[in-house]
């Protein structure tokens, strides 16, 4: 398979040049990969003699890397390929445009504004006007009659700005998302020797040949070969779909594959393929490649009715599993545990998006009866009028002018329709999101999952880490316990025996990951850069206080000479290494949790440097005389021992036995200080009806000492605090299960949860979310970086991982990194994700009161004047700036503090409030007051001629143009009032902290200025005088005055308001929802509707065949067989689509009504019958 990016022919011709240079071609390494464990290490050692000639054959070095060179590591990149898998192509500008056209309403009206345009350049012969019953055309109107097609060219146009609008927004999202996905891999770096020296390097810029540092944590970004590793043990489900860790060693499988987890351990391996040659590259490739290719085939398996294949590829953090031939054993287990699956609660789509398409879907079907009923008035108006009271006969050659009024009648009913959808809700929906996403950056939110932004403001708590999140990450050993001697401060290295120093040092600099190391300050007087694990930096701190050099010792015993390496792990809580005495013999330096290592000492150091048996009650003397106090300070504390081993070789795998009979060296306190900044965030929180629990691996006393201080807990509270033991202890039964009972006793109360493991982390998250005490299903958010994070991140509603300390693999588990690593910005994500609810309830208020008096004025208009007072285009117009820059408008306010001020609205609260229900049924009252006063009364009162009843191509009249003017003016007016949506009275607070808002508000006043006085005969409008434009201004003001009268009204005393937008409850979602991974509410609300109208359709058939029957007179037995068989008809849901497939349990009997029903087809679009 060749390469295929845009090297592809170069790099295949060039590696037969380049033979000489590098010994080996991409295509061999890429077979190379593709081994597995013996395979790999046979063909290793047989085709290229070892790992090491290996490294020689690329030219590199395994301990010093390569050279760094620009020209060489331009030649790698020319003959390997760059470390790079090109994304899928976005969608371009007029793709979108093609997909905004699909929208239904628009394409009525684009067939509307057709017809019209044809219609209009018909010209009927003069004389015949009399007997059409239509007013003979004096002179003048000739030319108005010449400027009929204006109408249907202006609806295409406004058709068209609607439509191009909406691909930009679409067009720029997309674009901002890209921008993201590109931040996300530019902050991917990975730990790279080049010239003997580490260096981060971003994830793209590796090349074949590099030699890479892998730890615990990492996501692999390349394949390669092990060099050296030390209990290394890797996760490669992504691959494989084994759930399995790997271990990986030079003996067994020194193959290491990229986007595969290392778990455990670290090492250093050689690069062998990046890219599209890595095995994950290859796998996109293929996967990029079978989508032309699955798209094809749907074509063409939707003609011929082909069951499609349902095993694809199924991915996993975007990489593809095994793909499983169909009916294999695997793909039987795998249907099973599917249809497990499917009864677990499902996942919702994003809460706001729910509610939202539930009420435009609503709103829609209301404006959908609403038209339908103006365009019946209107045709029966029309024709009684003309045909039953003036009694005139239908002339063929009058027929098109009839038509031309039916398509006018048409054009009023579509245009209701289009006033009537909301079709600015998404729009407003995704800007919002879409700036919130863009600010929130600024807050140091790095947001991967848009609705992870709006989730969040319904969060009711937080699952926070301590380490890094709560406290600064900067620690510093601050106490000490050395040979009997309790030191408050770092004691002088005279005080300490040199044997006892020189322990120490060696415990620390030997017993830590070489990649943890002090740097010198970036800026002078700055204090010391930490790089790699935090606490084994200040142990390395700890080391030069003492005046003692640890560079040193690792130059005397590099890498590759320790003998065993046991890494740190979640289990094991501490890390070992053995190393070889000169004199024979081996000496392992163990450090961890004091408590833990304590437990496998038996010996201990005293003053004099002395070995000293070491006894339980010794243990518990220490306990209380020196970790109590240091823990109760918030100190982590840490124990550094030794063993040595004289009598030959142990087994080294059986790690009870090694890790015993340990000697003490000494115990360290750790202080890592709280952020001067998180006490203020927690108080923020506890205001706003957030409840934040502290999750931590550290002793409970230390944990319990910086909860206070944060203000997690306060003095005198009824809180728990509990050890991950206890916790187990409390939550499960007998068996060892988790009982949600019993845990929603405990999880009310507890704020510390400490020495937690990862799987009590997610134990916890899991039963807050599936806990169902409260009114409310709590909505919760976790913080994580260690890689055993990743599952309870998934599992929350919101998960955070830390940009700086936290692991790839955590980052991939995550909905939004922080990149500073502080709590604060957490709170600053609640503030964002509230005001992205608040600005969707503002447009919302805003959109609905014109919607209401927008569809009543054409509604009445048109059934009492025959024609709507707001014409197509002007609706048009309103709708265009109600929806598109309102959106924009109010969807664009920053956030304020007072957002914290109350408590979180919770999943079921519905969008539209009984305050906002006040607000817009009284500024629809005041506007509906105002508009029928001018339509009935208006010319009158600016004593002008009346536009009710003009004629067909009668030209604009002053009496319409004030209507429309201030119905536009009231909604500008009204958009300012609808910035506040809990009653607040001075709506302008604020206002020019929003600049785009101002912008909108005064753009839409010059634009409505210019349609006035120029837009003429397509807007039908003419010239206003200046005191009619004072008048259009003054009623629009009027809205203001409106506003602060309607928020007198207390809202409690309106008892007959309703609210609207309610969240789905549980039993419709269960219900509704069987067979999909998603809950898409438009589908379900869609799919109860062609439920109906199967149901309407059987039973009118059952009535018809009643009628038959009688008529007939055959025996009644045939209805009531065909009565039961319609009781059996089953209703299936097909989960692929939204289409609901009707199929018959037994076959119909013949009847003399062709049964429309049980055709299988019926709503299956690809034709396959469904049995």
């Amino acid at each position: 398979m060749t390469n295929p990016t845009e090297h592809a022919l170069p790099a295949n011709s060039m590696v037969e040049s380049h033979e000489g240079d590098f010994g080996c071609s991409v295509m061999d390494l890429r077979k190379l990969m593709e081994l597995r464990s013996s395979d790999g290490i046979n063909q290793i050692n047989v085709h290229y003699g070892g790992v090491m000639n290996l490294c020689r054959r690329l030219k590199t070095d395994p301990v010093e890397g390569l050279s760094g060179n620009p020209a060489d590591l331009e030649k790698r990149k020319q003959v390997f390929g760059q470390n790079f898998i090109p994304p899928k192509k976005p969608k371009t500008f007029l793709e979108l445009v093609w997909e905004a056209l699909q929208d239904v309403t628009l394409i009525i009206l684009e067939i509307a504004a057709i017809i019209s345009l044809v219609l209009s350049f018909y010209r009927p012969p003069g004389e015949e006007n009399k007997q059409c019953g239509l007013p003979v055309s004096s002179p003048e109107d000739e030319g108005e009659a010449e400027a009929g097609w204006i109408e249907g060219a202006a609806i295409l146009f406004s058709v068209i700005i609607v439509v191009l609008v909406t691909a930009f927004n679409d067009w720029s999202k997309e674009k901002q998302f890209r921008g993201l996905q590109n931040r996300i891999e530019k902050e991917q770096k990975f730990s790279v020797i080049r010239n003997g020296h580490i260096i981060q390097l971003p994830v793209a810029e590796i090349v074949v040949g590099d030699i890479a540092q892998i730890k615990y944590g990492d996501l692999l970004p390349a394949d390669g070969i092990l060099i050296q590793g030390n209990d290394l043990k890797i996760d490669e489900s992504s691959l494989t779909g084994e759930s399995d860790h790997v271990k990986k060693s030079l003996e067994r499988d020194p193959m290491l594959l990229s986007g595969t987890h290392v778990m455990e351990g670290s090492g250093r391996m050689v690069v062998t393929a990046v890219g599209i040659n890595s095995q994950t590259g290859i796998i996109f490739t293929l996967l990029g490649a079978s989508e032309g290719e699955e798209e094809e085939k749907k074509k063409k398996g939707k003609k011929q009715g082909v069951p499609e294949n349902r095993n694809k590829a199924k991915t996993q953090d975007g990489v593809a599993l095994e793909i499983q031939p169909l009916n294999s054993q695997e793909g039987i287990d795998n249907e099973e545990k599917e249809k497990k699956a499917a009864k677990l609660p499902k996942k919702e789509k994003s809460v706001l998006q729910g509610k939202l398409t539930r009420l435009a879907v609503q709103i829609g079907k209301a404006g959908l009866i609403m038209s339908a009923i103006t365009v019946l008035i209107l045709i029966l108006y029309f024709v009684i009028d003309n045909f039953v009271i003036r009694r005139r006969p239908w002339l063929s050659e009058c027929t098109p002018i009839y038509i031309q009024y039916f398509v006018k009648f048409f054009i009023i009913g579509i245009t209701v329709l289009v006033v009537a959808v909301p079709e600015g809700l998404p729009l407003a929906v995704t800007i919002s999101l879409a700036y919130s996403v863009k600010k929130m950056m600024k807050d140091n939110n790095l947001v991967r999952h848009l609705d992870a932004c709006e989730t969040m403001g319904n969060a009711t708590a937080i699952c926070s880490d301590k380490t890094g999140t709560l406290t600064m990450n900067r620690m510093t050993v601050v106490q000490a316990y050395i040979g009997d001697t309790h030191y408050h401060q770092i004691p002088s290295p005279d005080a300490l025996m040199p044997k006892v120093l020189d322990l120490i040092v060696n415990g620390i600099s030997i017993n830590s990951a070489y990649t943890s190391k002090i740097l010198p300050p970036e800026k002078e007087g700055g204090l010391p850069r930490q790089v790699g694990n935090k606490t084994e930096c200040a142990l390395l701190g700890f080391v030069t206080d003492l005046k003692q050099d640890y560079h040193a010792v690792r130059n005397e015993v590099p890498e590759e000479k320790l003998y065993k390496v046991y890494t740190f792990n979640s289990v094991r809580k501490s890390m070992s290494t053995v190393i070889e005495k000169p004199s024979g013999g081996y000496r392992m330096y163990s450090k961890g949790a004091s408590e833990i290592i304590l437990r496998k000492c038996n010996r201990i150091l005293d003053k004099k440097g002395e070995v000293m048996p070491f006894k339980n009650k010794d243990r518990d003397e220490m306990v209380r005389a020196v970790i109590e106090p240091m823990a109760s300070e918030g100190l982590r504390t840490i124990c550094i021992a030794y063993r040595d081993f004289n009598d030959g070789e142990p087994t080294w795998d059986n790690e009870n036995e090694i890790l015993t009979e340990l000697t003490c060296i000494a115990v360290v306190g750790i202080e890592d200080p709280v952020r001067p900044e998180v006490p203020e965030a927690i108080a923020k929180c506890k205001r706003a009806g957030i409840t934040v629990r502290m999750v931590t691996g550290d002793n409970i006393n230390t944990a319990r000492a910086i909860a206070t201080k944060c203000g997690i807990v306060t003095p005198g509270d009824d809180f728990l605090c509990l050890e991950g033991k206890e916790f187990n202890r409390l939550i499960r039964n007998e068996k060892g299960e988790v009982e949600q009972e019993k845990l929603d006793k405990i999880w009310p109360k507890l704020r510390v949860l400490a020495r937690s493991s990862p799987t009590d982390k997610h134990t916890l998250v899991k039963g807050i979310i599936d806990s169902t005490v409260g009114e409310q299903r709590q909505v919760v958010a976790v913080t994580g970086d260690g890689t055993n994070d990743g599952p309870a991140l998934k599992k929350a509603d919101v998960g955070f991982a830390m940009g700086i300390a936290g692991t790839d693999v955590a980052k991939e588990a995550s909905d939004i990194i922080l990149t500073d690593d502080n709590f604060t910005s957490i709170v600053k994500a609640v503030m964002w994700g509230r005001n992205v609810y608040d600005s969707i309830s503002k447009f919302l208020q805003f959109q609905l009161t014109v919607n209401v008096v927008a569809v009543i004025v054409a509604f009445t208009g048109a059934c009492i004047t025959q024609d709507s007072p707001l014409k197509a285009v002007q609706m048009l117009w309103v709708n265009l700036i109600m929806d598109t820059f309102a959106s924009l408008a109010l969807a664009t306010e920053p956030p304020t503090e007072s957002l914290l001020k109350r408590r979180p609205y919770g999943r079921n609260k519905p969008l539209i409030s009984r305050t906002m229900m006040k607000n817009i049924l009284g500024h629809a009252v005041y506007q509906l007051t105002v508009i029928f006063f001018l339509v009935f009364a208006g010319e009158k009162f600016f004593d002008i001629d009346s536009g009710r009843k003009a004629p067909l191509h009668s030209p604009p009249s002053q009496h319409y143009t004030i209507i429309f003017n201030t119905f536009v003016l009231m909604q500008l007016f009204n958009e300012i009032n609808s910035r506040k949506i809990h009653g607040e009275r001075n709506v302008f607070a604020g206002i020019f902290r929003n600049l785009i808002f101002c912008a909108v508000v005064l753009g839409t006043f010059i634009s409505q200025i210019l349609i006035v006085e120029f837009g003429g005969k397509p807007f039908s409008c003419t010239k206003l005088t200046l005191s009619q434009w004072f008048w259009c201004l003054f009623i629009g003001i009027g809205e203001l005055l409106w506003g602060q009268i309607i928020s007198t009204i207390p809202t409690q005393s309106l008892k007959f308001l309703k609210e609207a937008g309610h969240g789905t409850t549980k039993e419709e979602i269960t219900k509704d929802a069987e067979g999909l991974d998603e809950i898409d509410h438009a589908e379900m609300e869609l799919r109860r509707g062609q439920i109906l109208w199967f149901r309407g359709l059987n039973r009118i058939q059952t009535q018809i065949d009643v009628i038959n029957t009688f008529q007939t007179g055959a025996s009644f037995k045939g209805v009531l067989k065909r009565q039961t068989m319609g009781q059996h008809l089953d209703v299936k849901h097909v989960p692929s689509s939204s289409y609901v497939t009707v199929a018959p349990v037994t076959s119909p009997p013949t009847t003399s009504v062709p049964a429309a029903v049980s055709s299988p087809t019926l709503g299956n679009q690809s034709g396959q019958s469904i049995p």
